[in-house]
């Protein structure tokens, strides 16, 4: 995975979710989400 910053970083996952299609990329940067402490919705 190549160095993004946290707007990268959650941009890539809605984008990621709203796609539906790469099951082990959406893990991958929730994983990254998670470690970073991140929040990707506002209301979650």
């Amino acid at each position: 995975m190549k160095i993004m910053s946290n707007e990268q970083l959650v941009f890539s996952y809605r984008d990621a979710l709203k796609s539906d299609k790469e099951k082990e990329w959406i893990k991958i940067l929730k994983d990254e989400i998670k470690r970073r402490g991140l929040k990707p919705f506002k209301n979650r």
